[in-house]
């Protein structure tokens, strides 16, 4: 897997870039209201070197994909990134009975709030909970 930046001053990466990631100033901001808004939470990150903006991404299977503007091919996939201000966790196949749910909770968030949205069909254990990160095992069959 790639570690392409994401965040504003990492090193892009797409296509051997070594251009810096910047951010697009926010528009229309109303967190006033109700924070975090729509217009902060938007995908705003480019790359003004290799032309690459987060916004043209897309979100295949729980990965991120974009295109290579040069050659209009796709780059490696990337998994998305978590939201950590909600729960929010990847899936993938453990065995032929049982997924592996991987992610990210907000703070004051307990595990069984956590286990209700993860839990499998036959229930299943966590291997991991604490600090904002958890990984279960659902039992799926």
């Amino acid at each position: 897997m790639s570690n392409f930046g994401y965040c504003e001053g990492d090193t892009c990466l797409r296509d051997g870039c070594q251009g810096t990631i910047e951010q697009h100033p926010v528009n229309n901001c109303s967190c006033h209201l109700s924070a975090p808004c729509g217009a902060c939470t938007e995908p705003s990150g480019y790359c003004e070197t290799c032309g690459w903006e987060e916004s043209e991404d897309e979100i295949i299977n729980d990965y991120s994909v974009s295109a290579s503007k040069a050659t209009e091919i796709y780059r490696p996939r990337e998994r998305r990134k978590l939201d950590p201000t909600k729960l929010d966790y990847h899936s993938e196949t453990h065995s032929g009975c049982s997924m592996i749910k991987e992610g990210v909770y907000p703070e004051g968030m307990d595990i069984e709030e956590v286990r209700k949205s993860v839990i499998g069909t036959f229930g299943g254990r966590f291997e991991h909970f604490g600090n904002g990160i958890f990984k279960y095992i659902a039992y799926t069959d």
